[in-house]
């Protein structure tokens, strides 16, 4: 008696193969088994194909997918934002002083192009400051920025 792969030997191996990737987390072996169920429709459409046919179905359709997926799809959606980066998108930024902080008052700067969505923002300073004062962002403080003169 020999061995014969039919359709429903590729779809469960694609089941298999899609669900080992909760446990794995690469997101690639995923594309093994939609090469694996590419290949159970193909033989749903073509019952006599050879095990070799198989075999090469398998492999190219695994391929293509794996590809198309980290050279075409992926880089798609890609975060190109600066959300959770507000530190690195305001540090070394320069504005001028509109209200210069005293005390435990804080003052107020104002960038000449809008960062991070608003182009006024809080400001904290060891430095004495007087409207009209360039100063560069040096930290960030809670939603104030430390600065010092420019």
């Amino acid at each position: 008696m020999a061995f014969e792969l039919l359709y429903w030997h590729w779809i469960v191996l694609a089941l298999i193969l899609m669900l080992s990737e909760i446990f794995l987390g690469s997101f690639f072996i995923f594309w093994f088994g939609a090469g694996a169920l590419s290949v159970g429709i193909a033989m749903l459409i073509i019952p006599g194909m050879s095990e070799t046919a198989q075999i090469i179905v398998w492999t190219f359709s695994s391929s293509l997918f794996a590809v198309g997926w980290f050279k075409i799809i992926k880089p798609l959606s890609l975060d190109k934002t600066k959300a959770g980066l507000s530190r690195e998108a305001l540090l070394g930024e320069i504005g001028q002083v509109l209200d210069p902080p005293n005390g435990d008052k804080f003052g107020k700067l104002r960038f000449p192009a809008p960062v991070l969505g608003s182009d006024e923002w809080l400001i904290i300073s060891q430095d004495v400051l007087t409207a009209g004062d360039r100063v560069s962002v040096v930290d960030l403080s809670g939603n104030s920025l430390i600065v010092t003169k420019a």
